[in-house]
């Protein structure tokens, strides 16, 4: 590993002599929004080339993004943008932090001028902001593309969003041309980080080992918390300190990609090899081809080590030749979902609750497919189709939650739930109360894989978009 240099200054970025640190102040879109600010301190703190990422999207997150944005142009970035970045912009911004995100979600542009706006009510120095473009697929040119890939199905729907995983080569341009803050929409959440890694140390393109390596440092960091014992605690099974306040994870890079994985200072959680080996196998299917647009990542023979008090070293990950296709996911409008609930307590609540809910299956009389859960006794571990609901052994529970869900096309059909549930106030077996019913059109996903010549990726300046 590369020594930590104890210095910081605007240029130190471009030090590829430097280890390169990389904080994470976001997991996903809804995460806390104090996490960054400790994550920034420590870099301040410990100096050298530095950067900070926010990940904020989800597969869903995007289509609902792009509804916002059909009802508001300047709306569809995301909604906590101005809370994650106001406390720490300043310091990002005096101190040659890099700020990398895809908060820009479905609308980048909008995100950048909103960034810009926030740096002068803050009375700081205008920041040069990049925006990456191209991931946006739901247009003519690319519907052959789609139909090819997914099917005749993409004919049968209304799109809501259609969107490509581009990867780090944007990011990295941008950065390298000046960029303080780069906003794409939807990127491969690790090619955040590995665009800086690249721009940082200047690797080539087909340069797999070393791309691999960073593209895992970039997945150990994507869920923040996640990795510094947020998500693995389990009270007297895997205990973690002060759970109330896990702090944020960074990464530390070397010239060969290879990392250590620690945490911001003073504050909770922990960063061990277990808490670091439950993230490295995240959603990896395959551990030898962890698929990226940027390269084929391979893990088989990797391992971690503890170096320190929250320090863990990941070695061995080696890197291939990148896919000659990028991953798109299109959601569509896929009915109506009703939702609606009711509380049974006391003495037989929970055969009560079972009655609720038999009666409102008849009532509706096969018009929608419902699903009925016990909150409590059986609802987790059930099905939609109810089957659980035949093995379950009825039980003495005196406090259950009925929920009654089902989707249908019509949405008048589907708000026959909502009445129903809501008529077990009188109509239905003793001692129901608390109903609470929603209705909302729901999202369903297509997902194909389309060949990246097809896919016109690129970057811009905000002052370029505006001039």
């Amino acid at each position: 590993m590369l020594p930590i240099v104890g210095r910081m200054s605007a240029d130190a970025f471009f030090d590829s002599s430097l280890l390169l640190r990389v904080g994470c102040g976001s997991g996903f879109s809804g995460d806390r929004t104090d996490g960054a600010g400790p994550v920034v301190r420590t870099l301040v703190a410990e100096g050298g080339a530095c950067a900070l990422i926010f990940e904020t999207l989800a597969e869903r997150t995007l289509a609902l993004a792009q509804q916002a944005r059909s009802a508001d142009p300047e709306a569809g970035y995301e909604p906590l943008l101005v809370e994650l970045l106001r406390p720490v912009l300043a310091d990002c911004l005096a101190h040659g932090i890099r700020i990398v995100g895809n908060f820009g979600a479905a609308n980048p542009p909008a995100a950048a001028r909103r960034i810009a706006a926030l740096a002068r009510e803050l009375g700081l120095r205008t920041p040069r902001i990049a925006i990456v473009t191209g991931d946006d697929v739901d247009t003519p040119e690319h519907r052959a593309a789609l139909r090819e890939n997914i099917g005749p199905a993409v004919d049968a729907v209304t799109l809501v969003s259609a969107n490509v995983y581009l990867g780090a080569a944007e990011i990295a341009g941008a950065l390298s041309a000046g960029a303080d803050i780069v906003v794409a929409g939807r990127v491969a959440d690790p090619a955040l980080t590995l665009g800086l890694a690249v721009a940082h140390y200047g690797w080539g393109w087909d340069d797999w080992e070393r791309l691999g390596r960073a593209t895992m440092a970039g997945h150990l960091l994507e869920c923040a918390a996640q990795v510094t014992g947020g998500y693995f605690c389990d009270p007297g099974m895997k205990d973690v300190p002060m759970p109330h306040d896990p702090g944020f994870p960074i990464a530390e890079i070397d010239a060969d990609g290879e990392c250590v994985i620690t945490k911001a200072q003073g504050t909770g959680g922990c960063v061990d090899v277990r808490t670091v080996t439950e993230q490295l196998l995240y959603e990896v299917h395959d551990p030898g081809r962890y698929l990226t647009p940027d390269v084929v990542a391979d893990i088989t023979d990797a391992w971690l080590e503890a170096v320190g008090p929250d320090r863990v070293a990941l070695r061995g990950v080696t890197g291939s030749a990148r896919p000659p296709t990028l991953k798109v996911n299109a959601y569509h409008h896929g009915g109506w979902l009703a939702e609606a609930e009711i509380s049974y307590a006391g003495p037989n609540a929970e055969a009560r609750a079972r009655l609720a809910g038999d009666i409102v299956r008849r009532r509706l009389d096969g018009a929608l497919p419902v699903r009925i859960d016990l909150i409590g006794v059986m609802s987790v571990l059930a099905d939609d189709e109810g089957r659980a609901a035949g093995r379950a052994q009825p039980g003495a529970a005196t406090d259950v939650r009925l929920r009654v869900a089902g989707k249908h096309a019509d949405a008048e059909v589907a708000r026959r739930i909502l009445r129903e549930v809501t008529a077990l106030y009188t109509c239905g077996p003793a001692g129901g109360g608390g109903v609470r019913t929603a209705i909302r059109q729901r999202l369903e996903l297509l997902t194909c894989a389309i060949p990246r010549e097809l896919v016109r990726a690129g970057w811009h300046f905000l002052e370029e978009t505006t001039a």
